[in-house]
C-alpha cells in the first residue's frame, strides 16, 4: 500500500475502487496506429505538394520546402474554418496536431473562437495565444543554430 493510501480514510478508499472498478479504460494501442496512419496520410498529401511545386513551378528540392509548409497550413486553416480538421484531430489525436497542419488549426481556432470580440482584440490580440510559444522557441532556435554555424565558419570549422 503505497503512503497516499495510508493517509486515506476507510470511505476514501471505498471510493478509490468504485472509481477504478467503473474507470473506461483507454484504447492506447488502437489511439497510437490511427495517430500514426492519420499523420502519415499528412505527410503524403505534404510530399505530394512538394512534387506538385517542382514539376509545375520548377521548384528544387532545396527550395520546394517554404511554398509547401504555407500551403499545409493554408489548407489546415482552410479545413478549420469549414469544421472538418477539428473532426480529424478528434479521430486522430496526436497524428493531427503534430505535424505543422497543428500549427495551423492552433493559430485559426483562436481566431474563431475570440471573433465576437473584433478583429483587432478579438482575433488580432489571441490569433498567436496557442501558437506563440512554438514561433518563440523556433526562431529563439533558429538564431542559435545560425548563430553556431557563423562561429563554425568564422573559425574555419566548416
Amino acid at each position: 500500500m503505497s503512503n497516499k493510501q495510508k493517509n486515506m480514510t476507510p470511505q476514501q478508499r471505498n471510493y478509490q475502487q468504485l472509481q477504478q472498478k467503473h474507470e473506461i479504460k483507454r484504447p492506447v494501442l488502437k489511439n497510437c496506429v490511427k495517430a500514426f496512419f492519420v499523420g502519415g496520410i499528412i505527410c503524403v498529401v505534404g510530399q505530394a505538394i512538394s512534387y506538385f511545386y517542382i514539376y509545375f513551378f520548377n521548384f528544387t528540392e532545396q527550395s520546394v520546402g517554404n511554398p509547401t509548409v504555407a500551403t499545409m497550413v493554408f489548407l489546415s486553416m482552410l479545413l478549420t474554418g469549414f469544421g472538418i480538421y477539428d473532426r480529424i484531430g478528434q479521430f486522430a489525436g496526436a497524428g493531427s496536431a503534430v505535424p505543422v497542419t497543428g500549427f495551423g488549426n492552433a493559430v485559426i481556432s483562436a481566431c474563431i473562437e475570440h471573433r465576437t470580440e473584433g478583429l483587432v482584440l478579438g482575433v488580432g490580440g489571441n490569433m498567436f495565444k496557442l501558437a506563440g510559444s512554438v514561433i518563440l522557441f523556433g526562431v529563439f532556435s533558429a538564431f542559435v543554430v545560425a548563430l553556431v554555424k557563423t562561429l563554425l565558419v568564422i573559425w574555419g570549422v566548416l
